[in-house]
C-alpha cells in the first residue's frame, strides 16, 4: 500500500531580501561594508548579464539587495525615498556614535520613547462577540508581550539615517526586544560553549585511546606482525595487544566489547588494564590469568557488560601457538599450501560469569603460514544489497595479498573491505596480521 507523503506542520519562514533602488553599485556596496559593517552576500552576474549585489547586516539573516535600476524606469524615481526598511540594534547610541564617525548622515540624534503595549480585548470591540471573553469565563486576560519576559510598559530609543543616495532608514532599539535578543545570544553563547568544551573533551578522549594501543612492538625472528583499529567514532570499543613474554615469546590479543562510542571505550580501557596486570601469569597458565582477568572484569563493570577475546601465545623459536578463544570470531591460519585452519572459540565471553572456564587451544605456524586476527567490523560490512563482506571475501583478500609484508597486507585488506562497503562505518574494525618468515 503507497503511503503519501505529508509536508512539515510547520515549515520554514523568513524574511529573505528587502530591495534598495541606487545610483551606482560599487559606490553603494563601499558604503554598506565599509560604514556600515555589512557583510557582503553576494556578488555576481546572472545569465541575463544583470549583476546581483546583496548585503546583510553582521547580525541578521535578511538580507538587501541593492539594485541600479536605469534612468528611464519607475524603480528610479524611489531613488532617495524612505525605504520603510528599520534596523535594531541593542544600542543606538554606540551605532549613532560609530558610525557617524565612519561618515554616516544622520537625520537628527537618537531619541528616547516609552511606550504602553496594551492588547486588544474583545470588551473593547464595538462589535459584540459570540466568544465568551477570558475575563467572562473568570480568567484572567494574559499580560502583554512582545518577545521577552519584561512587563508591558518598555522604551525605545531611534534615529533616521541616509545612505549615499539619500535613501532613509530608520535605526533602533527596544527594551524587551534587546532583551529578548540578548537572553538568545547569551543562549546561543552557553550552547556554543558546551559544544567547545565537548569537542575538547572527545579530543581528549581520542588521544587517550590511541595511547591504549601498543606503542612499541617486540621483534622476533622468524615473525613479521602488524595491527590496527579504526574506531567508526572518535573512540570504540575493540582493543589489541602486543604483549612481551619472555624471550622470543609474544602475546597477541584482540577483543571487542560490546557497545560502541565512549561508553565501549571506557570498557575497553577497563579491559586493557585488566589484562595488562595479569599478563605474567600467561607464561605457565594462561587459563588462570583469564580466569582473573574474567573476574576483575565483572566486578569492575556493570551488569550486562560483555567482550569477546582471542589471546594467543606465540613461542618463536619453535612457531608453537598456545591460544584461548573466549566466544571470539574464529582467527584464520592460512596455511603456505593455500588451506585454512580456524581457531575457533574454547570458551564463552568475558564479564558474563564470575565463575569461568576456559579451555586453551594448540596450533603451529609453519613457513610462509599467516595468521589473521579480526574483528566483527570487518566481516559485518554491508554493501548497497546490504550482503555481508564475510569470512570468505576476508579469506580471499588475505590470499590476494599474501605477498605483502604485514602492514601492507592489512592496508590492502581494509582497503577492499571499505570498497566493498559504500556506506559511513557504523562498527569498530580491527586486525592482526602475522607472517612466519623461517
Amino acid at each position: 500500500m503507497a503511503t503519501a507523503l505529508t509536508a512539515p506542520a510547520d515549515p520554514f519562514l523568513s524574511i529573505h531580501a528587502v530591495r534598495i533602488f541606487v545610483r551606482d553599485l560599487d559606490r553603494s556596496l563601499r558604503f554598506y561594508v565599509d560604514q556600515l559593517a555589512f557583510h557582503l552576500v553576494i556578488d555576481t552576474r546572472l545569465q541575463s548579464g544583470e549583476r546581483w549585489v546583496a548585503v546583510s547586516p553582521p547580525d541578521g539573516t535578511t538580507i538587501l539587495t541593492l539594485v541600479a535600476p536605469k534612468s528611464n524606469t519607475s524603480e528610479h524615481k524611489l531613488i532617495g525615498r524612505s525605504t520603510q526598511v528599520v534596523l535594531c540594534t541593542s544600542d543606538v547610541a554606540a551605532k549613532f556614535q560609530r558610525w557617524s564617525k565612519n561618515g554616516v548622515r544622520f537625520i537628527g540624534t537618537p531619541r528616547l520613547r516609552r511606550i504602553k503595549y496594551v492588547a486588544s480585548s474583545a470588551s473593547s470591540s464595538p462589535t459584540p462577540s459570540a466568544t465568551p471573553s477570558p475575563k467572562q469565563n473568570g480568567l484572567q486576560p494574559p499580560a502583554p508581550k512582545l518577545l521577552g519576559e519584561e512587563a508591558p510598559i518598555w522604551g525605545s530609543v531611534s534615529v533616521r539615517f541616509r545612505d549615499l543616495d539619500g535613501n532613509t532608514f530608520s535605526l533602533v532599539s527596544f527594551d524587551e526586544l534587546t532583551h529578548a535578543v540578548e537572553s538568545q545570544r547569551r543562549i546561543a553563547a552557553e550552547k556554543l560553549e558546551a559544544e567547545r568544551r565537548a569537542a575538547q573533551e572527545l579530543a581528549i578522549a581520542t588521544q587517550v585511546h590511541s595511547r591504549l594501543f601498543p606503542q612499541s612492538m617486540p621483534q622476533l625472528k622468524s615473525l613479521e606482525y602488524a595491527g590496527a583499529c579504526i574506531p567508526a567514532r572518535a573512540v570504540g570499543g575493540d582493543y589489541y595487544d602486543f604483549l612481551s613474554l619472555g624471550p622470543d615469546r609474544l602475546g597477541f590479543v584482540i577483543a571487542d566489547v560490546a557497545g560502541k562510542g565512549i561508553a565501549a571505550a571506557l570498557l575497553m580501557a577497563n579491559l586493557q588494564a585488566n589484562l595488562r596486570s595479569q599478563f605474567a601469569l600467561a607464561l605457565e597458565q594462561p587459563q588462570r590469568m583469564l580466569q582473573k582477568v574474567n573476574r576483575l572484569f565483572c566486578d569492575n563493570t556493570p551488569d550486562g557488560a560483555f567482550a569477546t577475546l582471542f589471546f594467543g601465545d606465540y613461542d618463536d623459536s619453535s612457531g608453537f601457538l598456545r591460544y584461548v578463544n573466549c566466544g571470539h570470531l574464529c582467527a584464520l591460519l592460512l596455511r603456505s599450501d593455500g588451506s585454512c585452519d580456524r581457531l575457533e572459540s574454547t570458551s564463552t565471553v568475558l564479564g558474563i560469569f564470575k565463575t569461568w572456564e576456559c579451555a586453551v587451544g594448540e596450533s603451529s605456524l609453519r613457513r610462509g603460514d599467516l595468521l589473521a586476527l579480526y574483528t566483527d567490523g570487518i566481516t559485518d560490512s554491508m554493501d548497497h544489497r546490504d550482503e555481508e563482506f564475510g569470512e570468505d571475501r576476508l579469506i580471499d583478500s588475505l590470499r590476494r595479498h599474501r605477498h605483502h609484508p604485514p602492514q601492507s597486507l592489512l592496508t590492502s585488506v581494509v582497503a577492499d573491505v571499505r570498497a566493498f562497503t559504500p556506506h559511513e562505518q557504523h562498527d569498530d574494525i580491527t586486525l592482526i596480521i602475522a607472517k612466519r618468515s623461517s
